[in-house]
């Protein structure tokens, strides 16, 4: 919106500026932007929950000394948990593939734009909510009655806004490719965000429908359930792995678009990198038969340990496959040719690392006769997956930066963050590992009796701090990279459709829907990149 079409109220000052540029954004069904707004805020959301984290960890180190005040520690236990997930590494990955995958597969906008856009405010709503019942002693094991029926609402409104946007991505990809583009064409990105919204559409309606059955039951004295302490056990399920592996599906798909750029050749085994990403999306079933854990305890009688190894591969094993074959394919990829060592390909890498050492604790965490149930072994995982996300979608923000904003993020200010994203991964999670070991119980502020835990509390308090500081950088240096000059259209010498867009890329994206002929159109244009990167 220009000065020529701005409403006469709102003037030419600064002030009109700023309200038409905002009420541009908050109504605009350019896909770009919303899903901008939904990885924005999963951004500023996951930076807040890292500082969160960090006074959680602060609270453990300090062991006798009360930091925070001890009757809101469940409620801030929940929120960190809740937040990580369903307000940082969903909206991430989600608003990641909103923004992008209409230009890769060439459509001039998403599947049912304004309900895309109705899908964010739902989504930003029901985390209010949410905030706002915890705040107030609501959530699991809440104290104040309607509190946990806000809490309750606020979870069904959230999960229609993620349902729905879940709906505009699948059918975005299985409806409005551009001539030529058939299902074995698709970029990987587009692939993963496929897979990645069927799982929600698999997982999330099951999670909604529990919480229904549960708000009606509160409402009507707890008659089935026995009251605000049955909300973990109905809803554990979709709080913690495998169901977190689906949610950062897309943020693997950005290593597998980005390795081949970064080598400047075509991928030799597409079809096997699909498989791959599929795979991951198997753990939205374990949801479905709401199970939070899949223990298998080889101490057991014969007949049970086979039945429990087959759920545990099914549901732990498949994923861990499919996310290994993406991460052992970028060697096909790589094989023979000369690298660029970019920011998305060195983000994207390490990120997908963390969440296949995640998946690895998951695994480690479901033998029963380590017990390691009830720990903090678990929450070690959870990071390790939710910051592993994190670094993937930052990698994928500044590969498209060109596209979504006009802005070339310079190498220098973010390839130290990824070390600095690695590091802090690392001391955030693997800490919990060990504590996790020694006994340290899970959600609690204390861990008396358990000896040494101390040092590893520390050591997750830095590690929290490191990613609150990386993401605010990042941020920063998203947000001042430089102006794309228009000759700048493929600044990566990327290989998809988007790459042929001026940059930023216009609201409708093409004038005329282009005519794909292979799975690299943009890399057709110009074979002499490949192979040698320029």
């Amino acid at each position: 919106m220009d000065s020529t079409t701005r409403p006469a109220v709102l003037g030419d000052g600064a002030i009109g500026t700023f309200t038409a540029s905002v009420a541009d954004w908050a109504t605009s069904t350019d896909h770009k932007k919303i899903g901008r707004l939904f990885a924005g805020c999963g951004l500023v959301s996951l930076a807040g929950y890292a500082v969160l984290g960090l006074l959680l960890a602060l609270e453990r180190a300090a062991a006798s000394d009360s930091v925070l005040p001890e009757n809101s520690l469940v409620q801030l236990f929940q929120a960190h948990r809740i937040g990580m997930i369903f307000d940082g590494l969903l909206p991430l990955t989600l608003g990641l593939a909103i923004a992008v995958v209409p230009m890769q597969l060439g459509a001039r906008s998403i599947a049912f734009a304004r309900l895309a856009l109705t899908s964010f405010y739902l989504w930003l709503g029901g985390i209010i909510l949410i905030g706002v019942s915890l705040i107030g002693n609501g959530g699991i094991n809440g104290g104040e009655p309607q509190m946990v029926d806000l809490f309750l609402a606020g979870h069904g409104l959230m999960l229609l806004g993620l349902i729905a946007a879940a709906i505009c991505v699948a059918t975005t990809v299985l409806t409005t490719r551009a001539p030529g583009m058939t299902m074995r064409r698709i970029p990987f990105l587009s692939w993963a965000a496929l897979v990645q919204a069927l799982g929600m559409l698999i997982a999330l309606p099951v999670m909604f429908g529990m919480v229904v059955y549960l708000f009606i039951d509160l409402r009507n004295a707890a008659l089935v359930f026995t009251g605000p302490d049955a909300i973990g056990e109905e809803l554990g399920a979709f709080l913690t792995q495998p169901l977190t592996f689906v949610f950062a599906l897309t943020a693997i798909g950005v290593l597998a678009e980005v390795a081949p750029v970064a080598f400047g050749r075509r991928h030799p085994l597409r079809q096997v990198v699909f498989a791959g990403l599929a795979l991951i999306g198997v753990g939205a079933f374990a949801s479905v038969a709401l199970r939070t854990s899949f223990p298998v305890d080889f101490g057991g009688a014969s007949e049970d340990i086979v039945p429990d190894l087959v759920l545990l591969g099914l549901f732990l094993g498949l994923p861990l496959l499919g996310a290994l074959l993406v991460v052992l394919l970028v060697g096909a990829v790589a094989r023979g040719a000369k690298p660029r060592p970019t920011s998305p390909l060195i983000f994207s890498t390490l990120g997908t690392l963390m969440i296949l050492v995640g998946m690895l604790g998951t695994l480690i965490h479901s033998v029963a006769d380590l017990d390691l149930a009830g720990t903090v072994f678990e929450e070690g995982a959870l990071v390790y997956v939710v910051y592993g996300g994190l670094l993937c979608g930052i990698g994928g923000l500044i590969h498209w930066s060109p596209k979504l904003s006009g802005r070339i993020v310079a190498e220098r200010k973010v390839l130290p963050l990824a070390a600095l994203g690695l590091i802090a991964t690392i001391l955030a999670s693997f800490p919990h590992y060990i504590a996790g070991f020694l006994g340290q119980p899970a959600a609690a502020g204390t861990y008396s009796g358990v000896d040494g835990a101390g040092i590893w509390n520390t050591a997750v308090l830095a590690g929290h701090g490191l990613m609150a500081l990386t993401v605010l950088a990042s941020i920063a240096a998203m947000l001042s990279g430089e102006k794309a000059e228009a000759s700048q259209t493929n600044h990566w010498c990327a290989h998809t459709l988007e790459w042929t867009l001026p940059s930023p890329a216009p609201a409708d994206n093409f004038d005329a829907l282009p005519t794909v002929s292979s799975a690299e159109p943009e890399l057709d244009q110009t074979p002499m990149t490949e192979g040698s990167p320029s």
